[in-house]
């Protein structure tokens, strides 16, 4: 039996994020891995058993990284508004760093393998957030939404934005680079939009 090489491995991986990012999962094959990565076609598989596989398991790896950067130096027990100015200042913080994981991470969740790699990979995230929004809506800060509706709301501005700056371009291929005043500006609108009417 061959034996791993943590090296090539990590070159597989690291190709395989690529070509995930550039060509999609309908366009991803073991195939043009190895001939990216210049090895044969069975050494692939000395890592991963097959193509779904090798995408789950960078899945769960890139999931695992991004929530767990979400919620750096965050608590559930913060602030509404404190809070979700943490996790929008992680996620750009992360997303701006790192390009091309989160290409890989939108074609990895435009795949077969989505559900797999969320239930997998955002558990304690999600019970994290769950905790915050409930603390936020018995201190009266935040209104009292169906959750999708709220994620909606708390977090798809920041997403458009951050999809905007990663292809440099906005609605009508206007040329597009994001500012702190613009994220400022859309976090207070969505603040606005989740706090309670007095």
């Amino acid at each position: 039996m061959r034996t791993r090489n943590t090296d090539k491995q990590d070159l597989v991986k690291e190709t395989a994020i690529s070509l995930l990012a550039k060509q999609g999962f309908e366009g991803f094959s073991m195939n043009k891995l190895a001939k990216a990565c210049g090895i044969s076609v069975a050494t692939l598989y000395i890592y991963y058993a097959d193509k779904d596989d090798l995408i789950k398991q960078i899945g769960l790896e890139m999931g695992r990284e991004f929530f767990g950067s979400a919620l750096k130096d965050f608590s559930p027990e913060m602030p509404f508004a404190e809070g979700l100015r943490l996790q929008w200042k992680n996620m750009l913080n992360y997303g701006t760093k790192n390009l091309l994981n989160v290409k890989c991470w939108e074609a990895i969740r435009h795949s077969p393998h989505n559900e797999y790699v969320l239930q997998n990979s955002y558990t304690q995230f999600k019970e994290t957030l769950t905790l915050f929004r409930e603390n936020a809506i018995k201190r009266g800060e935040l209104t009292n939404l169906p959750f999708e509706v709220f994620w909606s709301i708390a977090y798809g501005p920041l997403y458009t934005l951050m999809r905007f700056q990663q292809e440099k371009k906005s609605l009508g291929d206007r040329p597009f680079k994001l500012t702190p005043e613009m994220t400022e500006a859309a976090f207070e609108a969505v603040i606005k939009a989740l706090t309670p009417t007095k």
